[in-house]
């Protein structure tokens, strides 16, 4: 296909997902099963096209004047498509099944100086969420905004039950794997470029064979921090498909007892095949949703690992019609989850044991507003400074700076340290 028609492709697909509140996948689905004509190199390219459009749905609608499936298709083009504005513009001639010639105001808007643009708008995150976006991170919130709005990198953690970083890197040479910058037992495959795709790393023997799981390192440093290890008690509350879960396995060697506990057995379903994959024999998946089970255990734990259920305002690189789909009473029904989270999370930690609350989000609502709730009423915890924690996990280097300047938890983002944006906080409770 030609750039004209695969930038026409795109906004057919925009125009499903934006007019018709179709989700991303099944309309890029529903697309590909109705040309079938089209190539792989023609559907990734036309799927980033779509993606970088609503990644940079709020600064594309604004250089160009109009928030329209074409407007968004044409002005993400030049990046998505490796093309040089006139290139576009040369693409969109409307013969061959190409968009018609741009107007004016659209020829403008590909080259337009975004310094006059909104803050919200060169952020591009809405306008209704830009206040507590700028709570968060002050005079770097725009900057942070970019960030998330670029495509992200593939990470996967090295399963150290049956498999070493040295050696899954071999396994992956042709994706030009390098170690994560933080965590010593992640892997990084970089974003891919123009109208490349990110590989399929999960059709790889290597995967197939439980030598790694794919898994965001800012994730990897959530279990890490966590202190899990041999002969401990450890529980992963908010369990889902069990990415943490395995991650724990292998931080406790196959030793002890690690219980997995989902609220949603939808969710939890993809944990038993991921847990033979892997190799892992210490993890006793309870079932969904029998809180009656949960609270017979009792405060056991040394360790109880909350990862609450949130906005995913953090993973909007990899989701970005999330971002555009959020509202403000999502935001406060997660709240309250969250505080019953943590609420039963406390229920289970031992005396001298630790509570690990995290979140993919990154707004203050449902960050540290929580943990600083939580603390007014529970005097027998306590928060554990990052750099203690850090040493505690015997990481490697030194802790990371947190990007709101917080040194109690630890709020990591694409802009600083390249990462989904995700929130960690240790609490003790008192011996």
């Amino acid at each position: 296909m030609r750039p004209g028609a695969r930038i026409a492709a795109a906004i057919e697909v925009l125009e499903a997902i934006l007019n018709r509140y179709q989700p991303v996948a099944i309309a890029l689905t529903d697309w590909g099963k109705a040309h079938r004509f089209a190539g792989s190199g023609d559907r990734n390219a036309i799927g980033g096209l779509v993606y970088d459009a609503l990644r940079r749905r709020a600064s594309l609608a604004w250089a160009l004047g109009a928030d329209t499936p074409r407007a968004l298709a044409i002005g993400a083009a030049p990046v998505a498509l490796g093309l040089s504005p006139d290139a576009v513009i040369e693409a969109c001639d409307g013969a061959d099944h190409s968009p018609s010639p741009l107007s004016d105001q659209e020829r403008a808007g590909l080259t337009r100086d975004m310094s006059g643009a909104p803050d919200a708008a060169r952020a591009d995150i809405p306008d209704w969420l830009w206040p507590s976006f700028a709570r968060q991170f002050g005079a770097n919130a725009v900057g942070e905004g970019e960030a998330m709005a670029r495509r992200a990198p593939a990470d996967l953690r090295v399963n150290t039950l049956k498999a070493t970083p040295e050696r899954v890197l071999k396994a992956l040479t042709p994706f030009a794997a390098s170690p994560c910058p933080v965590s010593p037992i992640g892997l990084r495959v970089p974003p891919p470029v123009g109208a490349q795709r990110t590989p399929n790393l999960q059709a790889e023997a290597a995967f197939q064979a439980g030598w790694f799981e794919i898994q965001d390192e800012g994730s990897q440093i959530a279990a890490l921090l966590s202190g899990a290890g041999p002969r401990k008690q450890v529980l992963d509350l908010c369990a889902g498909a069990g990415g943490k879960t395995l991650a724990l396995a292998a931080m406790m060697q196959n030793t002890g007892q690690l219980y997995a506990y989902d609220a949603d057995r939808h969710q939890l379903k993809p944990i038993f095949e991921r847990i033979k994959r892997a190799g892992v024999r210490n993890v006793q998946v309870l079932r969904a949703g029998d809180e009656a089970a949960l609270e017979a255990l009792g405060p056991r734990f040394d360790i109880v690992v909350a990862d609450a259920p949130c906005t995913g305002t953090g993973t909007w690189r990899r989701r970005p019609d999330a971002k555009w789909r959020l509202k403000p009473e999502a935001l406060a029904a997660r709240q309250a989850e969250q505080r019953a989270v943590l609420a039963r999370a406390s229920s289970l930690v031992k005396p001298g044991g630790r509570l690990i609350y995290v979140t993919c989000s990154i707004l203050p609502e449902e960050n540290t507003d929580q943990v600083a709730a939580f603390l007014k009423d529970r005097s027998d915890f306590q928060i554990v400074a990052t750099k203690d924690a850090w040493a505690a996990a015997s990481l490697p280097g030194g802790p990371l700076h947190s990007a709101d300047g917080r040194t109690d938890s630890l709020l990591l983002t694409p802009a600083r340290h390249g990462t989904d944006g995700f929130f960690i906080a240790v609490l003790a409770r008192t011996a």
